[in-house]
């Protein structure tokens, strides 16, 4: 499950873990089955709204904010503060193939 790969101190929007599915369009949805969950083993307080907002979280919105900020997630009001910062962003077997490829290039200065 793609919630389960969000690092600690780290966050994903609904929209993101709905693309990670290969479900670009399901944002409500993974929204949905995160209020839903009740597995432990499921970081569901990582997954928030678009923009920072921290959505709902199984009817307790105190419960993510503190949680979050346990794991050192810069949390203010209902929102996440330096989102840039904590955007979980995982990386693609393209991009990891890019980034050897880029660096096993000669260069002109080799």
């Amino acid at each position: 499950m793609t919630v389960r790969r969000i690092p600690p101190g780290r966050v994903a929007t609904y929209g993101d873990v709905a693309a990670l599915a290969g479900k670009p369009r399901a944002a409500r949805a993974v929204g949905n089955i995160m209020r839903e969950c009740r597995r432990r083993d499921v970081p569901c307080h990582r997954v928030i709204a678009a923009g920072g907002r921290l959505g709902g979280y199984g009817g307790s919105e105190a419960l993510k904010r503190s949680l979050l900020a346990a794991e050192g997630v810069p949390v203010s009001g209902g929102r996440v503060r330096e989102l840039d910062r904590v955007l979980w962003r995982p990386s693609t077997r393209r991009t990891q193939r890019a980034r050897r490829t880029q660096r096993s290039k000669p260069t002109a200065f080799s």
